[in-house]
């Protein structure tokens, strides 16, 4: 087996982007969807909040802690222990995986009613928003088991430098899901798609919902064979790796997943804020993860293998150039995405999701929340980058105290910015951004400590040109907003989609255009990789 290079690969950067780009982009397809059918109502709230539960598990067991712990055990015994004693720690951990979650599945199931009093006690004791958010949760639980089995596959994938099919694998969940969902709650609901939906409906979108979670696990099999795993149930877990990987997740299921936790507690705030307020905050929310996972999830899929191996290496200069450089880029694709969504919340909003069900009320609420979320967008993809690292270092529990300061700092923001100051859901977001720029603060000061230095002069200089750029960014969108999208606003859908294409497309130019001007070095990899695959498509098409 030939070496990994130790190096941040544009190319499998850029494979995994547009893998999650073609998520995300289905998964906000997904809330279209549901919002068109079912709009910002009580409905779509309980099943908001019932899919919270298992989906806030996930994050918590699966694709934060379970992910980025096997990925760094599994690169290092790759590199010490060699490729076979590697594939029988997947063995014993995948048995392990699917005996824990299938328990703590049927926990959930069992306390399902307790969970939606801690997630959405705002819905009332007795109420039929909470009876049918308890019975969404108890249908949907399953999907937590589902979907850890799918992270510790990709983990696998990711180890052996395998990104493509891996990002492409939640974008079968949202197939499954729209498809699964919609076809089975017309079937089980008449009145599906009216204003007098039923209970049938959202019964048919949660079991559509274990339908994508069961694609986005069999789909990665084909690759997982290729690369040589072949599954064999191993119940001898008093193994030295199965240890490591259990004590970088204990730390690791809070660390890593801060931003859902977070988010949780918010839902919980908004629960006692009205009908409509969860799904404002989750329709906006949804939009902030566009930008994340394109750039942000990318880029740190990509780095952690490498930094993992250049950890156990010994190699802190390799290790720390390469994590400087991935946080860079991360800021670099986000800044750009930052200042356009403050400036141009509402008519993105507007365009997506204002149809039917979804009123033009809605969309202002909505897009209230889009902007304050905003402001924490590139530290969430910064984190994405930078808090795995300190598990690859061994320091596991230093990302775990500062979420644990994040968590508590949010909860003290939400009660001064929603009831104190009164802003309602607009401080729910607000505080999860300003929460994610202390966390990420944090975090780059202490891994400073732990290595020294992080070329936080070439940072600097970078963040400076890239303030430049989006001055020239946000002054082309400022203009729009006077002058072309209040026009456009009062045409035909076509005309409003054009608008503002135009206004993003005018918006990049300004600011790449800038970018590329003032020499940043990040987009030099960037712009060597879009030329290579011109390139090749040239040769191919001659």
């Amino acid at each position: 087996m030939a070496a990994p290079t130790n190096k941040i690969s544009t190319k499998a950067a850029g494979l995994v982007s547009l893998a999650v780009m073609s998520s995300r982009l289905l998964g906000l397809v997904r809330e279209q969807v549901f919002a068109a059918l079912f709009g910002a109502s009580a409905g779509m709230d309980a099943f908001i909040a019932a899919f919270r539960a298992p989906n806030l598990l996930r994050d918590l067991f699966a694709e934060g802690a379970l992910s980025t712990a096997f990925i760094t055990t599994f690169s290092e015994k790759i590199t010490t222990g060699g490729e076979q004693e590697a594939w029988r720690l997947a063995n014993k951990v995948a048995t392990l995986t699917a005996v824990f979650m299938s328990a703590v599945t049927l926990v959930g199931i069992a306390l399902a009613p307790q969970l939606m009093h801690v997630l959405a006690a705002g819905f009332g004791e007795g109420t039929e928003k909470m009876a049918v958010a308890v019975l969404l949760t108890r249908i949907m639980f399953p999907f937590i088991a589902l979907v850890s089995l799918a992270a510790l596959v990709m983990g696998m994938l990711n180890a052996r430098n395998v990104f493509g099919m891996p990002a492409m694998a939640s974008t079968f969940f949202n197939i499954g899901s729209i498809v699964g969902g919609v076809t089975l709650g017309w079937w089980l609901d008449p009145a599906f798609g009216t204003k007098h939906y039923g209970t049938g409906s959202l019964i048919g979108l949660s079991i559509g919902t274990l339908i994508g979670g069961t694609l986005q696990l069999v789909v990665q099999f084909p690759a997982l064979r290729r690369v040589g795993f072949h599954f064999r149930p191993d119940f001898a877990w008093r193994d030295p790796g199965v240890r490591r990987i259990l004590m970088l997740m204990g730390p690791a299921v809070i660390a890593a997943s801060a931003v859902q936790v977070n988010v949780m507690v918010n839902g919980n705030f908004a629960s006692h804020l009205g009908d409509g307020a969860v799904s404002w905050l989750n329709y906006a929310f949804r939009l902030m993860q566009l930008p994340i996972g394109i750039f942000g999830v990318a880029i740190g899929t990509v780095t952690l293998p490498v930094i993992s191996r250049s950890a156990a290496a010994g190699n802190t200069a390799e290790f720390r150039s390469i994590l400087a450089k991935g946080m860079r880029l991360a800021f670099v694709l986000t800044i750009p995405s930052t200042i356009g969504l403050v400036m141009l919340a509402q008519p993105i909003i507007g365009l997506i999701y204002e149809r039917r069900k979804f009123t033009a009320l809605d969309t202002l609420h909505a897009a209230e929340a889009l902007q304050c979320y905003a402001v924490g967008l590139c530290a969430y993809a910064g984190i994405k980058v930078l808090a795995p690292a300190f598990y690859a270092l061994g320091k596991r529990n230093t990302p775990m105290l500062v979420s644990f300061l994040s968590i508590a700092v949010n909860y003290g923001l939400n009660q001064w910015f929603t009831f104190h100051l009164g802003w309602g859901h607009k401080g729910l977001a607000f505080s999860t951004g300003l929460v994610a720029l202390t966390n990420f603060g944090l975090l780059y000061v202490l891994m400073h400590r732990h290595v020294q230095r992080l070329e936080t002069r070439q940072m600097m200089a970078t963040l400076a040109k890239l303030t430049l750029a989006g001055a020239a960014l946000g002054t082309v969108c400022w203009a729009a907003t006077q002058w072309v999208l209040p026009v456009a606003a009062q045409a035909i859908l076509l005309v409003r989609a054009g608008a503002l294409l135009a206004t993003i497309a005018a918006a990049a130019v300004a600011f790449f255009g800038v970018a590329f001007f003032l020499r940043i070095e990040e987009l030099d990899d960037v712009s060597a990789m879009v030329r290579r695959k011109l390139g090749r498509g040239a040769k191919r098409a001659a």
